[in-house]
């Protein structure tokens, strides 16, 4: 698991490309701001990324996301074709969850 900014944790995000890689820390970590703003018990965002049904060319992944306030988890799984189109659905339905 790798650890971004004191509150960010990122597993199976290895395999990522570098530009994709600087995409996706990008995006985690505008939705982290966002959380930790909205919140002064904001305590962590996990994030952990499994490739799913890999065939040749045909590939979908599995991304869980799991924020952490005062305690209390909130959880979101998604799977998408398109690894960027999946951590942008999930960080969305995780910030609607997280801003009831």
């Amino acid at each position: 698991m790798q650890e971004y900014g004191g509150n960010i944790f990122l597993s199976g995000f290895t395999e990522i490309d570098k530009p994709s890689m600087v995409i996706v820390k990008k995006i985690v970590g505008q939705y982290a701001k966002k959380f930790s703003t909205a919140s002064e018990s904001f305590e962590s965002l996990k994030m952990s990324l499994k490739p799913v049904h890999k065939t040749e060319g045909s590939e979908k992944y599995e991304i869980k996301i799991k924020v952490m306030d005062s305690g209390k988890p909130f959880n979101i799984e998604i799977t998408d074709r398109n690894l960027l189109s999946a951590l942008g659905e999930g960080l969305r339905k995780m910030e609607t969850l997280f801003m009831k």
